[in-house]
Parts: C-alpha cells; sequence; structure tokens
C-alpha cells in the first residue's frame, strides 16, 4: 500500500511558476513509477508527466513540453513537479499517482493515487 499527499498548489499569474511535490508513505517507493495528471472542470483528467523508478527516464505530455519538469527523490519518498511559465489553461486540480514498475500515460493503469492540490493560474 501507498499513500500519497500532495501539496504545492496555489494562485499563480499567468507566467508565474510553482512547484507541487508528492509525498508517499511506505518503505517501497523506489520500486514505484511515478506520474502527474490533471483535471479541469468539465473535463476529463489527462496526463501531464511521468518518472521510472530511479528517475533516469521522463515523458511529458506535449502540452506541457519544456515548461515542466518532474524529479524525484527516493530518499525523502517525494515526488516533485516543477510547473513554469503557466497559462490560465493550466488551472486544474493537479494528482500524483503510483504503480510499481513502469509508467504509462493511462490513468486506469495507476493503482494509488493522491487527493489532488489545486493550480489556479490567472490571465
Amino acid at each position: 500500500q501507498v499513500q500519497l499527499v500532495e501539496s504545492g498548489g496555489g494562485l499563480v499569474q499567468a507566467g508565474g511558476s510553482l512547484r507541487l511535490s508528492c509525498a508517499a508513505s511506505g518503505r517501497t517507493f523506489s520500486s514505484y513509477a511515478m506520474a502527474w495528471f490533471r483535471q479541469a472542470p468539465g473535463k476529463e483528467r489527462e496526463f501531464v508527466a511521468a518518472i521510472s523508478v530511479n528517475g533516469g527516464r521522463v515523458y511529458y505530455a506535449d502540452s506541457v513540453k519544456g515548461r515542466f519538469t518532474i524529479s524525484r527523490d527516493n530518499a525523502k519518498n517525494t515526488v516533485y513537479l516543477q510547473l513554469n511559465s503557466l497559462k490560465p489553461e493550466d488551472t486544474a486540480v493537479y494528482y500524483c499517482a503510483a504503480r510499481s514498475d513502469y509508467y504509462y500515460t493511462d490513468a486506469a493503469k495507476y493503482d494509488y493515487w493522491g487527493q489532488g492540490t489545486q493550480v489556479t493560474v490567472s490571465s
């Protein structure tokens, strides 16, 4: 079992930055691939970024490539998402997710989810 708790969301102006964190419980964090998803009002949950178990591979949605950076610190059981050059269309609830072994972009393949953190970007 893995419990995930996100933090770091907030209100920011367009062009600004935020850093999201996702703290995981348990001693097997380093065996989980991690990902960030987001869900805007009235829209389906969408993939944002993912990172392999050792952090050696990352993958981004085209909409955030070059602006967002995913990273992890296995010693701290934490995964991060740095959000730069934010746009109003980035407004959403951001969720972190975990699954064993390899990462996917399909939300249905993830076993564990956090409660989400709200990111609001004003124009």
